[in-house]
Formats: structure tokens, C-alpha cells, sequence
């Protein structure tokens, strides 16, 4: 057995998910979403990324930056990595497209910020 808090709604039930030779058996939860949520994070966790890369020639030296989905959370360290290695050139608009695909993913690393060039 498993305990989770859920994080679908204000109210962080607490979860605990069994499972048996049907599946996954949640209880807990106060509404629907919540047993959907258990199974997904014991079956295939996943995570939005958020962070910052160098950038040159702009006014601020990081450049914020996020994945346009959530991403495998096993992943998370590396592509954080694959951020930080990045020097990105300004100017950078807002949703412009950093890492197409990031480590295989189908998920893009975007801007979450503009960044005009600064002379």
C-alpha cells in the first residue's frame, strides 16, 4: 500500500492506493479526479519543469524557462542539466522555443519570459 497527498484540488486528501490483481484500488479521495491522479503518479509520475538559462546580450543574464508539458519524472535531474549547459542569444520572445523535443520527450523547453537584445 501507498499514501499519497492529492494535489488535484485545495483539499490535499490523503490517498492510499493497494493494488490487487485488477489494478489499483484508491480510497480517500473526497472527489473523482483523485483516483485518476493516485493511479497516474504509481503508474507513470510525471512533472512540469521549471528554470532558468544563461542568455547573452539581454539585461538580465537567465533567461526563465519551463517545459511546454510535463515530463517523466525520472528525467527531471537530466533535463535540468540539458538547461544549464545552455547559452541562449537574446533577443528571446515570450513561448519561443528553446529545446525542441528535450531528451525525447515531445515535450519543448519554452521561454517564460521576453528578453529584448540590449545594445
Amino acid at each position: 500500500m501507498a499514501e499519497l497527498i492529492c494535489i488535484v484540488c485545495p483539499r490535499g486528501c490523503l490517498l492510499k492506493v493497494e493494488t490487487n490483481t485488477d489494478g489499483y484500488f484508491v480510497t480517500g479521495n473526497s472527489c473523482p479526479r483523485g483516483v485518476p491522479y493516485a493511479v497516474r503518479e504509481m503508474t507513470d509520475p510525471r512533472r512540469m519543469v521549471s528554470s532558468s538559462a544563461r542568455i547573452e546580450g539581454a539585461v538580465h543574464r537567465r533567461l526563465p524557462v519551463k517545459t511546454s508539458k510535463s515530463v517523466p519524472k525520472g528525467l527531471v535531474l537530466s533535463i535540468c542539466e540539458e538547461i544549464g549547459s545552455l547559452v541562449v542569444k537574446a533577443p528571446v520572445g515570450l513561448g519561443d522555443v528553446i529545446i525542441r523535443d528535450v531528451l525525447g520527450t515531445g515535450a519543448d523547453v519554452i521561454a517564460s519570459r521576453t528578453m529584448e537584445r540590449v545594445p
